[in-house]
């Protein structure tokens, strides 16, 4: 349990949040990432949590880096924070629950790149997201310069980049860059009710999973073949015997899951 990042259970079975708490909007000091490493490594360990969704609180989400950290830092000084930072969310990225952000508020610079390390975003109306950084003769370096592109589009994420303007919930959505907007009180119940939803399904959630950030950036072929082990080790799982099962004697959606 860190001093700011922590792991908190109990609002729906085998559903976890990773709570930020960094008073007052979550600026992600050097502290902070590491924690949140420290959480994703403890997480990626848990076979009793099948859902994370991430959660700065009902006001903020993360306004960014602790830009306190910037002042007269040299080169080598910035390749090893962001590379600190890119091996946080990167273990985030990777863990095998699926994961869910919810953003309430700002999440800008690392805040965005935090956000956009998980599967899938909500919004509440509130929120504000945007890569700002090169309004400090900066660009991102969480991350940033490469999934934004790869959620929205790379002419979309120039621009967004290039300029450091803020994406408000509705336009959020309609590039890509969240899922849902939903109203403010409301965000974090339905993030854990998504949440719940997938930890309640088959272990070959975990598998897709696997497969979809294995075969990625791979050329189809080899991407082919990733897929055909993920899809060989669902025959290792007691829910495919009973969805096979269940299939053949009720129909289809109506198998219950073990998550094993």
């Amino acid at each position: 349990m860190g001093e700011f990042v922590r792991i908190e259970t109990g609002a729906a079975e085998g559903v976890a949040t990773l709570r930020l708490d960094r008073p007052k909007v979550n600026a992600l000091n050097a502290q902070v990432v590491a924690e949140l490493h420290q959480a994703a490594d403890e997480l990626a360990g848990r076979s009793d949590i099948r859902a994370v969704v991430i959660w700065g609180g009902p006001k903020v989400f993360a306004a960014g880096a602790d830009i306190n950290e910037f002042s007269g830092m040299d080169p080598d000084g910035g390749r090893d924070l962001s590379q600190r930072i890119n091996a946080a969310f990167r273990a985030l990225e990777q863990l095998p629950q699926i994961t869910i952000c919810a953003v309430n508020g700002y999440a800008l610079g690392g805040g965005c790149e935090l956000a956009m390390a998980a599967e899938f975003r909500l919004v509440g109306e509130s929120a504000v997201l945007g890569q700002p950084e090169i309004l400090l003769g900066l660009i991102p370096g969480g991350g940033g310069t490469q999934r934004l592109s790869r959620l929205v589009g790379i002419t979309k994420a120039k621009e967004l980049i290039y300029t450091g303007r803020n994406v408000r919930a509705d336009e959020a959505v309609a590039i890509g860059l969240a899922s849902a907007v939903y109203p403010d009180d409301d965000l974090y119940d339905e993030a854990v009710k998504l949440a719940a939803r997938y930890a309640a399904g088959p272990a070959a959630i975990k598998l897709a999973k696997r497969a979809i950030l294995d075969g990625y950036f791979l050329p189809l072929d080899e991407a082919l073949v990733v897929e055909a082990e993920a899809f060989a080790d669902c025959f290792h799982t007691d829910d495919a015997h009973i969805g096979v099962a269940s299939f053949l004697e009720n129909g289809p959606g109506k198998a219950e899951f073990t998550g094993s």
